[in-house]
């Protein structure tokens, strides 16, 4: 099987609006676009007559080794997917020994997941109001999250013209062709009514009951003063590793590291924000070694391959964002899990082919020159 598959299998599965939701990225979806022909235009440049009987695909972070230079991605309300879609998600990563990182739009609270996986978790903010924040950051240190991510490509949402559109809307707002879309799917349909609708559960507890939070998350009406002193009273309220999601330049990278962030994931919200921006994996290769902190690749990544050639121009761990999507809306845990043994599979090919026994030895040597 191959990413596509899921992608179609999630296709037939999902109402037209959800898959959109999935699917779409912002404007004309250049960005989307750009993304996965960047990785298409990096080639391999193979070792020959090398000992690849043997091969390692283990990365480190943070002094840690995980079995796969994977995590999966802090993705939003995934239980429109599947319901407990989060708790699903984490307990695959679990499975593979990989990290989860559990976005602040979870349709799981920050506890239920916690509760759920024994794997390790890591808890991605975004700030609409600054002592909310400080909320959700103290609940997440308390439930044991390791790491904490701040997302920062959201001072306002992107111009997503399909959910635009198709009126799509966590709660869901009934309309006679969201409703004639939800019939022509009778299996998500009965999946969702037999386990309540989604909301964005971190917004609906005792300690956060406010459900104009839940439509400003949904429209991305973040803090948009939020700024490097904000950053740095986060810094200072979160004792653990802090890792900044959203960079995309060499010259944002360098603040960050100045100004306490522990790592970096180069992202453009997967092509859902700014459309005109350089694919991630374009500014890895430029970014790579220009740096002390470690870099993470976010955005566009379908397949082993991909990993490879991210792990190749300088990440630490590639993030997994639609393409385990694919598999949760597919086969729910199972499907999520078929995605990861696939892209670990096509790794240890790739590392094969190319001549690398451990991907921790491969680097830049390995691609060509971008053309």
């Amino acid at each position: 099987m191959k990413i596509e598959d899921f992608r179609r299998r999630a296709r037939r599965r999902l109402p037209r609006m959800v898959f959109d939701y999935l699917e779409g990225g912002a404007a004309g979806e250049r960005g989307l676009s750009r993304n996965r022909e960047a990785f298409s235009k990096h080639l391999f440049e193979a070792r020959r007559l090398t000992d690849v009987s043997h091969r390692d695909a283990s990365a480190s972070l943070f002094g840690k080794r995980y079995p796969l230079p994977l995590a999966i991605a802090p993705t939003g309300i995934n239980g429109v997917l599947r319901p407990g879609g989060d708790l699903m998600l984490a307990r695959a990563a679990a499975r593979h020994g990989i990290p989860f990182c559990l976005s602040t739009a979870s349709t799981s609270t920050i506890e239920e997941v916690a509760t759920a996986s024994d794997g390790e978790k890591w808890f991605q903010l975004y700030v609409l109001h600054r002592e909310q924040g400080m909320l959700f950051v103290k609940r997440a240190l308390d439930a044991g999250y390791t790491t904490l991510i701040l997302t920062v490509d959201v001072a306002v949402n992107g111009k997503r013209e399909r959910d635009m559109r198709s009126g799509f809307k966590v709660p869901f707002r009934l309309s006679p062709r969201i409703a004639l879309d939800a019939a022509l799917h009778p299996l998500w349909s009965a999946s969702q009514i037999r386990h309540g609708l989604p909301e964005l559960a971190n917004f609906a507890t005792a300690q956060a009951t406010d459900a104009s939070s839940q439509a400003a998350l949904m429209n991305r009406q973040m803090d948009a003063s939020f700024d490097w002193a904000a950053f740095a009273q986060l810094r200072n309220a979160w004792p653990h590793k802090l890792i900044l999601k959203g960079l995309n330049s060499l010259a944002e990278v360098g603040l960050a590291e100045r100004a306490g962030a522990d790592a970096v994931i180069l992202s453009n919200h997967g092509g859902r924000q700014l459309e005109d921006v350089a694919a991630p994996i374009d500014t890895l290769r430029a970014v790579a070694g220009k740096c002390k902190m470690p870099l993470l690749l976010d955005s566009g990544i379908r397949s082993g391959a991909d990993v490879v050639k991210g792990m190749a121009a300088g990440a630490q761990l590639c993030l997994l964002g639609r393409a385990t999507l694919y598999g949760l809306a597919a086969d729910g845990e199972a499907g999520v899990c078929d995605v990861i043994k696939m892209i670990a599979s096509e790794i240890d090919t790739t590392l094969a082919l190319t001549g690398y026994p451990r991907v921790s030895e491969i680097g830049p040597e390995a691609l060509l020159a971008a053309h």
